[in-house]
């Protein structure tokens, strides 16, 4: 898993990939960018207060409240942003890395929009409950890690299974793989936890799961 996670971590960077990292890298801070201005306008419009004192009050409240909440909503902004990308990349790893296997489908638009919103709605609720023990220290931390890895590892390693299989077998394989599956998610958890590095996080998680599904199914001596 180890040698997956490094070998992923290096393809990121790699000439091919590099057009699809600067895409993503550019809407994931351009939503951010909109959410932190969202955020100014919220804190301003409620902080009733004179108006040479206002914006300095502003600007720390939303400086401190910024901080905090942009880490959290990266997993998130960055689960839709590589919603657009998710099929590319996967192709691009198949045909580089797996170029004899049979090469995996993207799914259908309804579907994939479906997934991507499901998927999406699932890690803000998460993290509103990781942000809820960010301050109880220790727990925050190790909430963080364990809600994101399950998610995260859940639900990259299922798109990568539908573009293999039906839906409802992706998820019954991914169910008897759950322990890998978990730890490889809180590896796609722990780069997302590590500022900077957690821009590209979700180029990163694509790739790593195409190869830990290729390597479960060569274990189990399926069909790749």
């Amino acid at each position: 898993m180890l040698s997956a996670a490094i070998k992923s971590f290096s393809q990121v960077f790699e000439p091919s990939f590099r057009s699809l990292l600067f895409k993503a890298l550019g809407l994931t801070l351009l939503l951010l960018l909109v959410v932190w201005i969202a955020i100014q306008g919220v804190v301003g419009y409620f902080i009733d207060l004179p108006l040479d004192w206002q914006d300095t009050t502003v600007s720390i409240v939303t400086g401190i409240g910024a901080l905090i909440g942009l880490g959290f909503m990266l997993a998130p902004v960055s689960a839709m942003v590589v919603a657009f990308y998710q099929d590319q990349i996967s192709d691009l790893v198949e045909e580089q890395s797996y170029p004899n296997d049979r090469r995996g489908k993207a799914l259908p638009l309804g579907e994939s929009i479906v997934t991507a919103l499901r998927f999406v709605g699932v890690v803000i609720v998460a993290n509103i409950f990781a942000l809820m023990l960010f301050f109880i220290p220790g727990i925050g931390q190790i909430a963080f890690l364990l809600i994101n890895g399950y998610l995260l590892g859940r639900e990259y390693f299922e798109f990568v299974a539908m573009r293999f299989m039906p839906t409802e077998e992706a998820k019954v394989f991914r169910k008897s793989q759950g322990g890998t599956v978990f730890a490889a998610g809180l590896i796609i958890a722990f780069v997302l936890a590590v500022p900077i590095l957690n821009l590209i996080t979700p180029l990163f998680a694509t790739i790593f799961m195409v190869h830990m599904f290729k390597k479960l199914r060569t274990r189990r001596n399926l069909p790749v």
